[in-house]
């Protein structure tokens, strides 16, 4: 298994787009962790706030000693170049907004994509992750996080971007104990295997949380076709999921670090994903 996450930024993205966002670590707790998983260990990136305490007071109304208490917990599923430096910050980002966040490295078995040089060698590695795999990934870090006392996975939440994004809908329909998910522009629709034996539009009608999918209108990826007939399987099937279209937006829109970052887009997405989490008790 690949043993320790990459520093900075996985090599086929750069050099980075000077619009990167960098989240300083101040008042967080940061770093690499290792979530025990069958077969061994995987790496992952934690953020978490420093502390936060009860307000001390007792139900007597008297003033009792403070308490730490959990934080809500997010999964953060990273795209196809890992767990570098932007899936880091996303972790910073929601750590700031008082969430234990997550991001585990769910490529570790099959290999080390942050030193590859094009997509396309990327791509063969990702080919070999198996779907159930991911799952199994998942619900171990959901475990650990719960062991370090640290994380109230009573209210759980999941994100990810691109691949991550596909794999938000394979877990809302997986985990029961999951409170919401929000996809950017994950796949919708890509052709069976073996290890991906089912797409998000086969499962809904076992999504088991809601799932808030934002989608860019000029996605090549992801046809728009695709996306409306998903929202309109979500709406047949009575699932209280939404999907937002941003017109004229491509594929990789809240990646600050890219070329295709689109700040409005982004920035409106990121206010729509912290109120759906909020509305769906991951808060």
């Amino acid at each position: 298994m690949v043993g320790s996450l990459a520093a900075g930024f996985a090599l086929a993205v750069t050099p980075v787009s000077a619009e990167t966002i960098t989240t300083d670590p101040n008042g967080l707790i940061v770093g690499e962790v290792k979530i025990p998983v069958e077969g061994g260990e995987i790496p992952a990136y934690r953020a978490m706030p420093g502390q936060t305490f009860d307000d001390g007071v007792g139900m007597s109304g008297h003033a009792s000693v403070p308490a730490v208490r959990p934080f809500p917990t997010i999964l953060v599923v990273h795209e196809i170049f890992g767990v570098h430096e932007h899936i880091k910050d996303i972790c910073r980002r929601l750590a700031k907004l008082g969430y234990f966040a997550v991001a585990p490295l769910l490529y570790s078995r099959e290999g080390d994509v942050s030193r590859l040089s094009d997509v396309a060698s990327i791509l063969k590695v990702v080919a070999k992750v198996p779907d159930q795999q991911v799952a199994s990934d998942l619900d171990a870090t959901v475990a650990w996080a719960r062991s370090t006392g640290k994380a109230d996975t009573t209210k759980l939440g999941i994100t990810g971007f691109c691949w991550g994004g596909r794999q938000v809908w394979l877990y809302a329909a997986h985990n029961p104990a999951l409170r919401a998910g929000v996809a950017w522009y994950g796949p919708l629709q890509l052709p069976p295997s073996d290890l991906r034996p089912k797409n998000p539009i086969d499962l809904v009608n076992q999504i088991n949380a809601p799932v808030l999918g934002l989608y860019g209108g000029a996605d090549e990826g992801i046809p728009v076709a695709q996306i409306e007939q998903i929202r309109a399987a979500l709406k047949a099937a009575g699932k209280r999921s939404e999907i937002v279209i941003y017109p004229d937006t491509p594929h990789g829109f809240n990646a600050d670090y890219r070329p295709s970052y689109r700040p409005q887009a982004a920035k409106d997405g990121w206010k729509r994903m912290q109120a759906w989490f909020k509305e769906n008790g991951v808060a």
